[in-house]
């Protein structure tokens, strides 16, 4: 893993890349894209030499890391032997993966649906849920994203939202519970949950029970904040579902396989959904492959039913055999243990030293390799370091921290007025304590923005 210098294909990947790669949620005019040499484990690098420890883990993906020889193997097998089929058929690889996903899933959530990512996951999971109930609503929480397809993008609460949301989707969000930003003037943890499960509740029948298909929650909120809920919240969501016939929808795209320290968010907490979406970690994105989990009880409306949706590439060979080798490789390497004993042994203490040292940390909050650090400009007040959704010289000071970061060596996962720790689930310790140094230093940058 030593990397090779070369900057003149450096420059060629950059100029192909700007003269033809459009970019996702980019003004492509005023971003500089930087071009990547190489990556193993928990580090890539560039052209120049630069190498970089992700925290980011890829879009919070790459769970067992980059080019682990197991998976890289079992693609190569996979192509050699049959490289696509047709989703109506029964296929080893797709078989397996099925079987694999379905042994660790809570409850009974025993069917896999298959599709390419997490945004069609959560579109078929909620056309189930409508055909399920005959209801055309869902709800799902502002602190959330869902993806960017045209009904996942209108569940986001996010900004990202607001270009594509006509208003027609059959959408209403709400306030999840979030005691540091607390909605409802909570003072414990206690209170945020009793008070978010009753303006829940009170949204419920002021929309009208008999017209709500879905809620849909991410099980613990990646993008919007990793605001990890109370005790009791998503009990009291599914005795609210319950009582009111709704289906319960957990997205566990970013949270799912590893990342918090157990197999799925979900076992975390005791709760079973109706349905499940899963993607990214299910093969450490080593090639693009989401689904929904689906329950006895839905299965079963589809039993003598045909359900009214697929995908080309549903279930690809490619993508299952990349995820059942992952599965097996965090199986035998113990990666889910790992994520949860140095979450707790060593990124959380560390975390909250870092919170005690630098003014800029209002918050630490997560569980296993899921972890955010809410910066601000004033601990007492809490006022984010930048404003919400801040673009340009608004947002200089999380731009310079990214950057003191990157100089360090670490490449930062920033959003909005917070930084994410999230390296893959099989990081090391010694690479743990490099990149929480590494924020160390970079944090006394977004010190220099406090009041």
């Amino acid at each position: 893993m030593t990397p090779q210098t070369d900057p003149q294909a450096g420059a060629a990947v950059k100029a192909a890349d700007r003269a033809h790669v459009f970019h996702s949620w980019s003004a492509q005019e005023l971003i500089d894209p930087l071009a990547v040499a190489g990556a193993e484990g928990s580090y890539f690098w560039d052209f120049d030499g630069n190498r970089y420890l992700d925290f980011t883990s890829g879009l919070v993906f790459t769970n067992i890391g980059y080019q682990h020889p197991k998976v890289v193997a079992a693609i190569q097998e996979q192509a050699a032997s049959m490289t696509t089929f047709a989703p109506a058929f029964a296929v080893a690889a797709r078989s397996e993966a099925a079987r694999l996903i379905a042994e660790r899933t809570p409850g009974d959530l025993d069917k896999i649906f298959f599709t390419n990512g997490g945004a069609d996951a959560v579109e078929h999971a909620l056309r189930m849920a409508r055909i399920h109930t005959g209801r055309p609503k869902v709800l799902s929480a502002y602190r959330s994203y869902h993806g960017g397809t045209q009904q996942a993008i209108n569940l986001t609460g996010d900004p990202r939202r607001w270009a594509s949301d006509s208003g027609a989707a059959g959408v209403v969000h709400f306030w999840a519970p979030f005691l540091y930003r607390s909605r409802f003037y909570a003072e414990t943890e206690q209170q945020e949950c009793e008070r978010a499960l009753e303006h829940l509740e009170t949204t419920i029948a002021f929309e009208g029970p008999g017209t709500i298909a879905a809620i849909i929650l991410e099980t613990v909120p990646g993008t919007a904040g990793i605001m990890v809920p109370p005790p009791g919240y998503l009990a009291g969501v599914r005795e609210l579902c319950d009582k009111y016939g709704i289906v319960f929808v957990l997205d566990e795209v970013m949270a799912g396989f590893g990342r918090t320290g157990r197999w799925f968010a979900a076992d975390l907490f005791d709760v079973v959904p109706d349905l499940m979406t899963f993607a990214k970690g299910v093969n450490s994105g080593y090639v693009p492959l989401g689904g929904v989990a689906v329950s006895g009880r839905i299965a079963q409306t589809f039993g003598k039913r045909a359900y009214p949706g697929g995908l080309t590439y549903s279930g690809h060979p490619l993508a299952c055999a990349a995820a059942v080798a992952t599965i097996n490789v965090m199986a035998e390497e113990g990666v889910v243990e790992n994520a949860a004993e140095l979450g707790a042994s060593v990124v959380e203490p560390a975390l909250r030293r870092l919170a005690e040292r630098h003014p800029s940390v209002g918050e630490v909050r997560g569980v296993g390799m899921f972890w955010a650090l809410d910066l601000v400009r004033n601990k007492e007040t809490r006022e984010p370091l930048v404003p919400y959704n801040a673009a340009g010289e608004a947002a200089a000071p999380m731009a310079a921290f990214a950057a003191a970061a990157k100089a360090n060596g670490v490449w930062p996962f920033v959003n909005m007025n917070r930084t994410h720790v999230v390296p893959p689930c099989n990081v090391t310790e010694a690479e743990l304590k490099e990149g929480l140094a590494a924020l160390d230093a970079a944090l006394s940058v977004a010190d220099e923005y406090t009041e």
